[in-house]
C-alpha cells in the first residue's frame, strides 16, 4: 500500500515538475507584471492625493494673500501653483479665483495669464470653459476682439455653448457685423432653455434690437 501511494505522489511530483518546467518562466513573469501594476497604481492613487492636498495648501494661501490685497503674493503663488500641480482641481479654481482678484486690480494682463493657465493645464471640460469665457471678456474690454473671437472659437460644453455663442454675438456687434452677431445671438437663444429666465430674455433683447423676432428663429441678416 506504501509503495502504491509513493508512486502516486511521485506520479504527481512528475507531472508538476513538468508544468512548472514548461509554464513556470510565464507564470513568473505574469505574477510580476500584475503586482507590479497593482504597485504602480497605488502609487499613483498616493501621489494623486498627496498632489491634491499640497494644491489645497496652496490654494488657500492664495485666498489668504487675495483677502490681504497683496498681488505680489498672489501672484507667485498663482505661478507656483501651475508650475507644481497645474492639473489638479485646485489649480483651476486658484486660477479663476486670482484672475478675478487681478482683474479687479487692474492687473489685465496678469489676469489674462491666470486665465491662460487653466485653459492650458484644467482637466476638467467645464473649467476651462469658464476660463475661455472670461478670458474672452477681458480681452473684449480690451478691444482685442479678434482675439477673443479666436478663444471663444474654442470646442465648449454643451452646457456652454449658448454662453459661447452670446458672447462672439457681442464681439461681433461691437466690430459692427450686425449680420453675423445676429446669428450667434440666434444660436445662443435657441440653445437657452425657458429656465435661463431673465438671460435668455435679454438674448431676446438684442435680437428685438437687430430687427429679428426670437421666438420666430433666429436668422442671419440684421437690418442696418
Amino acid at each position: 500500500m506504501a509503495t502504491h501511494l509513493d508512486l502516486e505522489e511521485q506520479e504527481q511530483l512528475d507531472a508538476l515538475k513538468h508544468f512548472w518546467n514548461r509554464w513556470g518562466n510565464l507564470i513568473t513573469w505574469v505574477l510580476i507584471a500584475v503586482l507590479g501594476a497593482y504597485a504602480a497604481w497605488n502609487g499613483w492613487q498616493y501621489w494623486q492625493r498627496r498632489q491634491a492636498g499640497l494644491a489645497a495648501v496652496m490654494y488657500d494661501e492664495i485666498a489668504r494673500a487675495a483677502n490681504a490685497g497683496d498681488m505680489a503674493r498672489v501672484e507667485r503663488a498663482l505661478a507656483d501653483m501651475k508650475d507644481k500641480y497645474g492639473g489638479t482641481t485646485y489649480a483651476a479654481y486658484a486660477g479663476l479665483e486670482g484672475a478675478k482678484v487681478l482683474a479687479d486690480k487692474g492687473k489685465l494682463a496678469e489676469a489674462k495669464t491666470a486665465l491662460a493657465g487653466v485653459v492650458d493645464k484644467a482637466s476638467d471640460d467645464g473649467l476651462r470653459a469658464v476660463a475661455r469665457l472670461r478670458l474672452a471678456s477681458l480681452q473684449t474690454g480690451e478691444k482685442a476682439y479678434d482675439e477673443a473671437l479666436k478663444t471663444l472659437s474654442a470646442s465648449f460644453p454643451a452646457q456652454y455653448t449658448a454662453l459661447a455663442a452670446d458672447r462672439r454675438g457681442d464681439v461681433l456687434l461691437l466690430q459692427g457685423k450686425r449680420s453675423e452677431a445676429a446669428t450667434e445671438f440666434g444660436k445662443a437663444y435657441q440653445g437657452l432653455t425657458a429656465d435661463s429666465g431673465e438671460y435668455r430674455r435679454l438674448v431676446g433683447m438684442k435680437l428685438n434690437a437687430l430687427g429679428i423676432d426670437p421666438d420666430a428663429g433666429a436668422k442671419a441678416g440684421a437690418t442696418s
